[in-house]
């Protein structure tokens, strides 16, 4: 987003550059448009059919191949999730091996997003994205390689190195989306992303856990591999538009200072820009309470509430069943929850931050009913509500993002996005690990600490909020410059 002072120095020749394409009988244009768009026309309009999902896979080629490789590798992601936590129980037992399995997988996604901003805002996205999948994919054939206890540190290192690939990927692929749908198509291709997640997570979990049951954790990591190099094909087929020329002079020629310290550059606008800063900054604020609840699901699922009678129906493992059960459902939250909310509330930018602030309600206060469940049937309920509120915090934010960040900074402002939140996660997760192994707090006591965690952030929040409203309220009216 261009800075308030800055909105009305647009030029003439500030304009996208258009292309059509034919794919599959289908046909896409997008015009020769200006970067300058006024905001009611931008996210104010919710036509509120449900079909325009579809309608949007329908017209646009590039979104669509984008969409396709990000279906079929979250599949296989979630293969992944289960042949790890597999490999982990069967080689120690404890908490703190799983804490440190997810702190393998967010960790180098914290220390390297910097870079990979600047890389998503230098290179060419697209190839960027490609030679992530490529890598990815070899790297975790690996896996197949760890046969016992021995081998624990090897399995850890490997995993570093998939995420350390992951951080090139996720912040090019972010600014990617403002690259290939239209501004007005925002919020739509965030809501599909979030719904595409979570069925990847319901079916990719519940497919994992019978891949790997029936073969062996090492199926389910093949099955992994092929899942990034079939994503790297789609993405491939993918043609991005020209990139624009910097208007502000962040992206000097050659080995020039300013070239060398960019990721200071992208923090010195994030500064500038503080409400883009807070929206950057409310995926961090939720991962601090859901980062802990990945390690606790777990638990809950193993110790507190396996599923019932599993005998009787063929089920060796009812903790896994019952895990495969909370994956489903928090599948159901995170991918309905923000199309539920889009429908009711609307793109405005106003509505869109409306919406965050009842993301971080809705995750707290589910977060608080899992610290007091007494079944499964009341865990399930309350990971649901949980869920809709962290899939629309997720969604309405990433698109608030997408839109008011201009392209040639968008790559660093995703990258420090998902650098905080990783972060976050990280230090939720170590501690729930400590409390539950260390302080040897009971399991819904830890989930408690964490919805304590959760009014608190929501309360800043709330505030920063109340203080923006002047702020979103210019977001009616003003240009936006990409």
């Amino acid at each position: 987003m261009a800075r308030l002072s800055d909105v009305d120095r647009d030029t003439p020749h500030s304009r996208k550059p258009g292309f059509s394409s034919n794919e599959a009988g289908f046909s896409f244009f997008v015009s020769v448009a200006p970067a300058t768009i006024a905001r009611p026309s931008l996210l104010g309009h919710n036509s509120r059919r449900m079909n325009e999902y579809l309608e949007l896979l329908r017209r646009n080629p590039n979104f669509r191949n984008l969409w396709l490789g990000s279906v079929i590798s979250q599949f296989g992601d979630w293969f992944n999730v289960i042949a790890s936590a597999e490999i982990i129980t069967r080689l120690t037992d404890s908490g703190t091996a799983l804490s440190f399995l997810f702190l393998a997988r967010f960790l180098p996604l914290f220390v390297l997003s910097p870079i990979a901003g600047i890389l998503a805002d230098r290179l060419d996205r697209r190839r960027l994205m490609i030679l992530s999948d490529v890598l990815r994919g070899l790297t975790v054939l690996g896996f197949l390689l760890v046969r016992d206890a021995g081998d624990i540190w090897y399995f850890y290192l490997l995993t570093v190195v998939q995420f350390s690939l992951s951080a090139l990927f996720t912040p090019a692929r972010g600014a990617v989306v403002a690259n290939v749908v239209r501004p007005d198509e925002l919020v739509a291709a965030n809501a599909l992303d979030s719904l595409t997640w979570s069925t990847m997570l319901a079916l990719g979990a519940f497919t994992g856990g019978v891949v790997a049951a029936l073969f062996g954790a090492e199926a389910a990591f093949l099955a992994d591999s092929a899942s990034f190099l079939l994503s790297a094909i789609f993405i491939a087929r993918i043609v991005l538009p020209a990139r624009a020329a910097d208007p502000t002079g962040a992206h000097p020629p050659g080995d020039s200072p300013q070239r060398r310290f960019a990721v200071l550059d992208g923090f010195r606008y994030l500064w500038r820009e503080p409400f883009i800063l807070g929206i950057a900054l409310a995926k961090a604020g939720g991962s601090l309470v859901w980062g802990a609840i990945n390690v606790l699901e777990i638990t809950y699922a193993n110790d507190l509430f396996p599923l019932p009678n599993a005998g009787r129906l063929g089920i060796e493992d009812p903790g896994t069943a019952t895990l495969g059960l909370i994956y489903i459902v928090s599948g159901l939250g995170t991918g309905l929850g923000p199309l539920v909310m889009r429908r009711w509330l609307g793109d405005a930018p106003r509505r869109l931050v409306f919406g965050i602030s009842l993301g971080f309600v809705i995750m707290t206060a589910g977060t608080a009913w899992l610290a007091a469940v007494g079944g499964l049937g009341s865990l399930l309920l309350a990971t649901v509500t949980r869920t809709l509120g962290t899939g629309t915090l997720w969604v309405f934010s990433a698109a608030l993002l997408q839109t008011i960040v201009p392209d040639h900074y968008r790559g660093r402002v995703f990258a420090f996005e998902f650098a905080a939140l990783t972060l976050t996660q990280a230090i939720s997760i170590l501690a729930a690990g400590f409390m539950l192994d260390t302080a040897g707090r009971p399991i819904q006591g830890v989930m408690g600490v964490m919805a304590l965690v959760g009014a608190g952030v929501t309360g800043l929040w709330l505030w920063f909020h109340r203080a923006s409203r002047q702020h979103v309220a210019k977001l009616e009216t003003i240009r936006i410059v990409n």
